[in-house]
């Protein structure tokens, strides 16, 4: 009996513009930083901050998370490719045999991501000390969380970071990789994951948002802890398992984020006190 089998063979390019197509990837990339600039544009408003800060603060969030993310992938999961092919890290462009072929950025990696972002706000916020660095970064918890959603959406889209088969009639099965079996949708576990704890962090902004570095914490924690659980139902990506089998590489650089999490969100909550 077929419970919930559904197929998936969409067209990666969504239009052409130009002679270059607009994937769906690129596309969630945008929205999920243009919904963010409208989150803090709103929380600064609500704060009487200005908005002269807003602009600069997008630029270097752009610039940092998609830096981080190509870095993470590249030296978390795949450095034996690209220390042969270092002209790949920062160029879309795939070499094949027949030359290079222009492809658009693929391989980011979120706990890339997030090192960029740290590093990046932490170079915004000396060049415009207007709030602490942790006031920053609370506030950013919000739209970092709802804007996963989309870069996971959009890893759907693309049937990338797939699950793995379900061994049921339960699951999806992505023809545009010449699969006939049924695999976990991992990419819309995780993004339902990060809608939620979007909605956790925005009800907690309301009511705990002196406590500097306590919205950090919760999102550390909350967010790899989806990513831990969602890895258990995720096919390898590589990385360093094979010398460290027993989890996979995601999980075991979730972990120490966790901690971190906890750990910050203690701390905020005792000093407060």
């Amino acid at each position: 009996m077929i419970f919930l089998k559904s197929t998936w063979a969409p067209d990666e390019t969504l239009f052409e513009f130009f002679g270059f197509g607009i994937h769906m990837y690129s596309l969630m990339f945008v929205i999920a930083f243009g919904l963010g600039y409208r989150l803090m544009k709103t929380m600064f408003k609500n704060e009487k901050v200005s908005f002269e800060y807003l602009e600069p603060m997008l630029v270097y969030m752009v610039f940092s998370t998609l830096i981080g993310a190509r870095l993470g992938h590249v030296l978390f999961y795949d450095w034996a490719y690209y220390s042969a092919h270092v002209i790949e890290i920062f160029l879309p462009i795939k070499e094949t045999a027949e030359g290079y072929r222009f492809i658009g950025f693929r391989g980011l990696a979120s706990h890339g991501a997030v090192l960029g972002i740290l590093t990046g706000l932490y170079l915004f916020q000396k060049k415009y000390p207007f709030r602490s660095l942790l006031w920053i970064l609370d506030r950013l918890t919000i739209p970092v969380s709802i804007g996963g959603m989309f870069v996971r959406i959009g890893n759907f889209y693309n049937s990338e970071i797939v699950g793995k088969y379900t061994g049921n009639d339960f699951g999806v099965v992505f023809e545009n990789r010449g699969e006939i079996l049924p695999r976990h949708p991992a990419q819309l576990y995780e993004a339902l994951g990060y809608l939620l704890l979007f909605f956790v962090l925005r009800k907690l902004y309301t009511h705990h948002n002196t406590k500097a570095g306590w919205l950090l914490g919760v999102f550390f924690s909350g967010l790899f802890t989806i990513r831990f659980i969602v890895e258990f139902v995720k096919e390898s990506q590589g990385g360093f398992e094979e010398f460290m089998p027993m989890l996979s590489t995601g999980q075991w650089l979730s972990i120490p984020l966790i901690i971190g999490g906890l750990i910050l969100t203690i701390y905020a909550q005792r000093k407060a006190q």
